[in-house]
């Protein structure tokens, strides 16, 4: 069954280059001239890739996005940016985006990050292989992997899927170090064409939401990765 994945860029001439380069592929593309219509298409069909384009009319990408994910959607999301400004990156990882390619984009990037997405998609749903309840302690903070929120004290955040799942792997090996290479192979998969800024930006997202800092209990191992140091007595259950 081909892959459906749909786009929304303002610009005509990219869109219609993007949905020939996909359909060549094999890939089932819908088009939206904006993010009000890609809002409206989405519910129509399952899609399995939404990729945005970050500044259109009417609503942009991170307008669509942050919509989706609020609605539960977990399509995974790619950003197509002309901003090289890394705070741009940041807002759109923030929202639940998966992962951004900066115009003007080669054609094999951007079908190499198409591919890695869908690859991961398909793996999204299946059950993490740890035995963490529903709802598990991480430092202060309560985890629900139900409702993909962190708690501490009264204050609730939102966590996106890559953060439960950061925050997943933390908690399955306290006290060890963990390489960024083997943090991106466990939350990303091991084809993730990303570089690991992202998985720093996640790390430092987190870190806000359970109400810590770079001292704790996310600590930083430099030259290597990160250590979860939990709290006496409190495990991960």
């Amino acid at each position: 069954m081909k892959a459906r994945i749909l786009i929304a860029e303002d610009d005509r001439d990219i869109r219609l280059g993007l949905t020939a380069t996909l359909e060549s592929e094999g890939y089932d593309v819908t088009a939206a001239a904006d993010g009000a219509q890609a809002l409206k298409l989405f519910p129509q069909q399952k899609f399995d890739l939404v990729v945005l384009d970050v500044m259109m009319p009417k609503a942009s990408g991170y307008d669509v996005c942050r919509d989706l994910r609020a609605g539960g959607a977990r399509v995974p999301v790619l950003f197509l940016t002309a901003k090289g400004e890394e705070i741009d990156k940041v807002v759109g990882l923030k929202l639940g985006g998966d992962d951004y390619v900066t115009k003007p984009f080669g054609v094999q990037e951007l079908l190499a990050r198409v591919e890695a997405l869908l690859r991961r998609g398909k793996t999204a749903a299946v059950a993490p292989e740890n035995e963490l309840p529903a709802v598990f302690t991480f430092g202060a903070a309560e985890i629900s992997r139900d409702r993909f929120t962190a708690k501490v004290g009264s204050a609730v955040e939102s966590l996106t899927a890559r953060e439960l799942k950061l925050a997943e792997v933390f908690a399955s090996h306290p006290g060890k170090v963990l390489s960024r290479d083997a943090l991106l192979n466990a939350v990303w998969g091991v084809n993730y064409l990303g570089t690991t800024r992202t998985l720093d930006q996640h790390v430092a997202q987190l870190r806000r939401k359970i109400g810590a800092d770079a001292e704790g209990p996310i600590a930083t191992v430099h030259g290597v990765g990160y250590r979860y140091d939990a709290p006496p007595g409190r495990s991960g259950s």
